[in-house]
């Protein structure tokens, strides 16, 4: 062959060799789609999840529906994608509006999902063909304008039940509740008084005010062909029903994860988390209810909620039924107050009351490798805390998610039995759902390399290869052509002797064209919670590989408080907040200097958010072995933050009392008290929205720095809260971090 067209047929026949990945970057990242649960429709072919766009110049997040087949050897034949994905089966679904949470009716023929094309979040309906896997018509469920969320089809598929903050006071009030509530959120809006007045805790939470208004769970219905009934007409809006009228968040507070609510297989009956306790700020009390689907429907006296967990004082949440209807699955804390207890997997039989730890005494084999030794742990007590649970649909069986050392695996457990799934030392894997016909796991996976995406395993198909695992197949490649294109390196894992004489784990990424006989600086990452943990997952907002990208060492510690390592290892950190942990820190860091010759400790900063943002406050005033300091919505004075939070049973948990109970723990864990000390060149980032950790802390931080000559500099959103989640905002929160850290630890 000629020697040009040799080199010709090289170029177009291997375009691998001729383009190089580039370090991944804010804009790659911000390319990338958001894949979110999988939901398998009734008769086992398609699966729907919403998947979130980012557009960086509007500054502005768009979710759409998406379908993929379950089976991909048995994808549609006639329906004409609107956009396909980057590699695998996948199609949008609706394309011209945006959409989030769908659920398939019971027969699939049709399916829900919340959209805000109209203005404010609403139920919405799609009419479904299953041989063509398109949607042949969407139509607008709910009007309500209190707005609509967390829908549920009705078993029977004559009802969807549905969520929205209302005002309990139009309860009983004349005419239409949904009239009453549309009136006072209009009054309110129109008011040129905006005070509002408090008689009582928990009058702001998360980012936002309550002011007056509690989180109900309401039932409309559907009607069987919306040309014949209008969605919108007034006797659709007069049957819409409030199943839990009063003055209680009726499902409780969520930041996300499993519903808080659901159905009985007969339909008759829903079971919802609800708190009753009369301090709200101070309990972690969330109890299950049940109540009749047909309660006040005929006109007869309303049934009074039953609670179904009374006997615990400690959290009770998510339930679930089992598809025979015997039992409702859920999870339980047994300590009341402490919110990073253990969640216990419990049975309620629901002809006899009675309660079961399903996990108590259960023996399994689990094991964890060191990627170094290869030594295994065998543990035999399960001792995990348990994440989302599915029913197997012989109901003889649960699924359920549990992290462990760094990873999320899937787990299930029958009587006498704890049988796990997944032993896969690499990646996350949640938000399970077994597949109608029993037959396989429908879950989302992603890890420090990879954002979420779906994958599916076929039951009993164990792979010996990797220890009697399954083998899995990703079922959705949204993101395979960005991810093609960018060095990103794995995160790789360390184990030390820490406090108490135990083991601790740490992990490291090294930067894209990593050269082992260079010296790279570190950025020392501090996770949040404290009960958290680092692991092979990926983040948005705190990203390892975007953190490594120019040139450093990411080196990261699950310190005693970190969830993964037992209930033990996680209560290690009440009452110690600036001991044991700093000590895991600052020995872990310790080790990694020693093991790695390419860390220049000379070139070293300390990077933390929330808890970790507390852990950056208290490293300030007790080293100067950093060059620098970012220290995000952290607490600076307990006092004050005790104050000001709004989730006060944190505080009072983790600091064993009250500022006026126990005033000795709140001055021991002080970074105030310390100031003194502080050297240390900081960055503080602070929110105006977040009210976990109010915002004074940052400032009251930035004076004292700036009081004393500690060169500083303060990053303040007056329009985020406890989290950056605004794109624009997001990407001026990484460059002024990495700009931070680049002006103290880069050579000159």
């Amino acid at each position: 062959m000629h020697r040009v067209t040799f080199l010709l047929f090289l170029l177009f026949s291997f375009p691998a060799f001729s383009q190089a990945k580039h370090p991944f970057t804010f804009e790659d990242m911000m390319k990338l789609k958001r894949v979110g649960e999988p939901v398998p429709s009734p008769d086992g072919k398609w699966v729907l999840f919403a998947a979130v766009d980012v557009d960086l110049a509007a500054n502005k997040k768009t979710s759409h529906i998406w379908i993929v087949p379950l089976n991909t050897n048995s994808g549609a034949t006639g329906a004409a994608p609107v956009q396909q994905g980057s590699g695998g089966h996948e199609r949008v679904l609706i394309g011209d509006q945006d959409g989030d949470r769908p659920r398939w009716a019971p027969d699939g023929k049709r399916f829900a999902f919340l959209s805000n094309k109209e203005g404010g979040s609403q139920v919405w309906v799609a009419d479904f063909d299953g041989t063509l896997g398109a949607v042949t018509g969407v139509h607008k469920l709910t009007s309500i304008a209190t707005e609509a969320g967390g829908e549920l089809w009705s078993p029977d598929g004559r009802h969807i039940l549905f969520t929205s903050d209302v005002y309990p006071e139009c309860d009983g009030a004349p005419g239409p509740e949904t009239t009453c509530n549309a009136k006072k959120l209009k009054d309110n809006e129109e008011s040129k008084v905006k005070a509002l007045i408090f008689d009582r805790l928990l009058y702001r939470h998360w980012n936002a005010y309550k002011a007056g208004k509690r989180s109900h769970l309401f039932l409309t219905p559907v009607p069987p062909q919306f040309d014949l009934v209008g969605a919108n007409s007034s006797p659709m809006i007069e049957k819409v029903r409030d199943l839990t009228p009063g003055d209680y968040d009726s499902p409780v507070f969520s930041l996300g994860g499993q519903d808080d609510y659901a159905f009985s297989p007969d339909g008759q009956e829903i079971c919802y988390t609800s708190n009753h306790d009369k301090v709200e700020a101070t309990s972690t009390n969330n109890d299950l209810w049940i109540v009749p689907v047909n309660n006040g429907a005929t006109g007869a006296p309303p049934v009074l909620p039953k609670n179904i967990t009374a006997d615990n004082p400690a959290s009770d949440s998510t339930p679930l039924y089992s598809p025979d209807g015997k039992y409702i699955a859920y999870r339980a804390q047994q300590r009341p107050g402490y919110e990073s207890d253990r969640f216990r997997l419990m049975l309620y039989d629901r002809k006899t009351g009675e309660k079961t730890d399903v996990l108590k005494d259960q023996r399994g084999r689990i094991f964890r490798r060191d990627s170094k030794t290869g030594e295994s742990i065998d543990v035999t007590n399960f001792d995990g805390l348990v994440g989302t649970i599915a029913w197997a649909p012989d109901s003889k069986k649960i699924y359920f998610s549990s992290g462990f050392y760094g990873r999320s695996m899937i787990h299930s457990v029958e009587v006498g039995n704890l049988e796990h799934l997944d032993r896969q030392t690499g990646g996350y894997d949640d938000d399970l759902v077994i597949s109608p016909d029993g037959k396989q796991i429908i879950f989302s996976r992603m890890s420090v390399q990879a954002p979420n995406e779906i994958y599916v395993a076929k039951i009993g198909d164990q792979d010996p290869a990797k220890g009697g695992t399954l083998r899995t197949t990703q079922l959705t490649h949204l993101n395979d052509a960005i991810l093609s294109q960018v060095a990103i390196s794995p995160l790789e894992s360390f184990w030390f002797p820490g406090a108490k004489g135990d083991k601790v784990e740490g992990f490291l990424v090294k930067p894209p064209n990593f050269d082992p006989a260079k010296k790279y600086p570190v950025k020392f990452l501090i996770h949040g919670g404290p009960q958290g943990a680092w692991g092979d997952d990926w983040s948005y907002r705190w990203n390892p590989e975007l953190f490594a990208t120019n040139g450093y060492v990411v080196i990261m510690i699950n310190f005693h408080g970190s969830t993964g390592y037992g209930q033990k290892f996680i209560d290690a950190i009440n009452g110690d907040w600036g001991g044991a942990p700093f000590e895991d820190l600052m020995k872990g860091l310790d080790y990694a200097e020693k093991t790695y010759p390419f860390i220049d400790k000379d070139r070293e900063c300390a990077l933390g958010a929330s808890y970790g943002g507390y852990m950056a406050n208290w490293v300030l005033g007790h080293t100067d072995r950093f060059k620098c300091i970012v220290t995000h919505d952290g607490m600076f004075n307990t006092y004050s933050a005790w104050g000001t939070t709004e989730e006060l049973w944190f505080n009072n948990w983790e600091f064993k009392g009250t500022p006026y109970t126990n005033p000795e723990m709140y001055d021991k864990w002080n970074p105030r008290n310390y100031a003194k000390n502080f050297k240390t060149p900081t960055l503080v980032i602070h929110s105006q929205l977040d009210y976990r950790l109010d915002v004074s802390e940052g400032f009251q931080l930035f004076t004292t720095l700036q009081t004393m000559g500690v060169p500083s500099k303060m990053l303040y959103f007056p329009d985020e809260g406890h989290w950056v989640l605004k794109p624009q905002n997001s990407q001026l929160w990484y460059k002024t971090v990495n700009d931070w850290v680049d002006r103290w630890t880069k050579k000159k």
